[in-house]
């Protein structure tokens, strides 16, 4: 929609949660810092603001594919899979997918696949993160990179690869295409990617899963950190810090108990 009409929609859904007192709107899908700006302008609280009146612009710094780095490198020590020469899968490049490459990539990840609303890209010898984020800076699609396979957007699901990271859409992972993931690792990204079923499929597999509640929070702690008037470096300290620890914690427990990490299913 036109930017006006958007404002003005954005703006009338900040006036209608208004009285809900408890509730702080942030960004996700489809918003952004302005959008953020706007809520705060018609409400007076809102996080995921511009820098400019004093907000941590999540987009911006990767929060939230800080913390699901994080959460990855924190699966070492509970699975056989190493994030250097770890090969990397992500279905969506957005402004969350983009950061989780780079982030993995500092680590010694290789981006081999990736997707968005277009299709799929793959190419098992590395894709260059910064020349597939400048593509979608530019306004382009994956598959406009023009090196590798190109497919449909689902492919990237099925990719030969270690780590997946399903970051855009619900349910993406099914009892229909549970059996075909590679992956030896799934971190997930995008709420509930997976469905139950998929999961408890994956875990008798021996594929360990790393629930999104944990793995994508890294922008909700910085949203907390700036919310309490926190810095830039405060909050990516407090996304580092607890995306580690609750990582272990979770995985640990489902170890010692011997059933699949808690997410869709509902395990214990």
């Amino acid at each position: 929609m036109s930017a006006a009409r958007k404002e003005e929609l954005i703006r009338a859904f900040a006036r209608a949660v208004g009285p809900i007192t408890d509730y702080i709107a942030g960004p996700d899908m489809g918003t952004d810092e302005r959008c953020m700006g706007w809520v705060k302008d018609e409400i007076g609280r809102a996080v995921g603001l511009p820098r400019e009146i004093g907000g941590i612009p999540l987009d911006e710094i990767g929060a939230t594919g800080f913390g699901l780095a994080v959460a990855a490198e924190a699966t070492e020590a509970y699975c056989d899979v190493r994030l250097k020469g770890a090969r990397v899968a992500i279905q969506g490049f957005g402004a969350v997918e983009r950061h989780a490459a780079r982030f993995l990539a500092k680590r010694g990840a290789i981006l081999v696949a990736a997707s968005d609303s277009r299709g799929s890209i793959a190419n098992p010898g590395g894709i260059d993160v910064a020349a597939l984020t400048a593509v979608k800076t530019e306004g382009g699609h994956v598959t406009d990179l023009g090196r590798g396979w190109t497919g449909p957007r689902e492919a990237v699901i099925e990719a030969d690869c270690d780590i997946l990271i399903p970051a855009a859409r619900p349910d993406v992972i099914t009892e229909g295409n549970a059996e075909r993931i590679r992956a030896r690792l799934i971190i997930e990204g995008a709420n509930i990617p997976a469905t139950a079923r998929a999961e408890e499929s994956l875990h008798r597999r021996g594929v360990m899963v790393v629930p999104d509640f944990i793995a994508n929070a890294g922008g909700v702690i910085s949203a907390a950190v700036e919310y309490h008037q926190g810095s830039e470096p405060q909050a990516l300290a407090a996304i580092e810090d607890k995306s580690r620890r609750n990582t272990a914690e979770v995985l640990s427990r489902a170890r010692a108990s011997a059933t699949p990490p808690p997410g869709t299913s509902g395990s214990p």
